[in-house]
């Protein structure tokens, strides 16, 4: 029986220089003491799976990808196959695209739970915003609405602001692996996104879902949004204007010293 209390699952694919950062960040601020990291390769072929076989610290898995099966099943399939093999009191999912920033990070997710009736821990979506940009978005999705009933306007998102359509996003939640184990549920289900039937399940069981507001998670952990579909065009579900993406990535990486972090192999050690 593991001591530790906490297994970090994160799928790659194809994301070389951001899985090197993800990683050594997570070497860097992680007590690994109190967490085992178990990286799944969805069969990338390149870069990213030769610096993973390196790293001694980490559990690696590679997965065969299933022959027409989608960017969204693939992610959710390996979370599963590594959920398989928890033996942990609780389980976090994160993308490669997450990058932690404080020592103290993990212990704050887990003091979450002291709560029996929380099962499940994370953010809808961790971008902090302004009032100003809030009152913005939320204007913006009364407009949609209008048109959506009026003329069948076809990109409004009913979910965007519906707290009850909200789920624990799979880039940072960490779930209690007994009921998980209890509910025999798992990330996936069909085509829904990692961990979305998950979270209502709980819900349905009575336990207690937690979302922690992005202006309080974001002090602990950054999200590069969409940084694997970004840089892998074929993964995408619709068009999206790939230049300003490209541009706040760079924004981004510059953000967390991603150069200095990319050059001091150490940490790998």
């Amino acid at each position: 029986m593991s001591e530790k209390k906490v297994t970090i699952l994160v799928p790659n694919y194809k994301t070389p220089e951001i899985t090197t950062i993800c990683l050594r960040l997570l070497r860097k601020f992680t007590n690994h003491d109190l967490a085992d990291v178990v990286v799944i390769d969805n069969d990338s072929r390149d870069a990213s799976v030769e610096y993973l076989r390196k790293l001694n610290w980490i559990q690696l898995i590679e997965r065969d990808c299933v022959p027409g099966e989608s960017g969204v099943q693939a992610h959710s399939r390996a979370l599963d196959l590594a959920l398989e093999k928890v033996k942990t009191p609780y389980v976090l999912s994160i993308h490669t695209d997450t990058f932690v920033k404080r020592h103290d990070w993990l212990e704050v997710l887990i003091a979450q739970f002291e709560d029996e009736a929380v099962a499940g821990v994370g953010s809808w979506k961790l971008e902090s915003k302004n009032a100003l940009r809030r009152a913005g978005i939320k204007f913006e999705q009364s407009c949609k609405y209008l048109l959506h009933k009026l003329f069948g306007y076809k990109r409004y998102n009913p979910h965007r602001l519906d707290k009850k359509a909200q789920y624990l996003r799979s880039h940072c939640a960490m779930y209690r692996t007994d009921v998980i184990r209890s509910l025999g549920t798992h990330f996936g289900d069909g085509d829904d996104t990692a961990g979305k039937q998950m979270h209502h399940k709980m819900l349905q069981a009575g336990f207690k879902m937690k979302f922690l507001p992005s202006e309080f998670l974001g002090k602990y952990v950054d999200h590069l949004n969409h940084a694997t579909s970004i840089l892998n065009p074929e993964l995408r579900r619709g068009s999206k204007n790939s230049q300003k993406d490209q541009k706040l990535i760079q924004r981004k990486m510059r953000g967390i010293n991603a150069m200095q972090i990319l050059q001091d192999k150490s940490i790998d050690s």
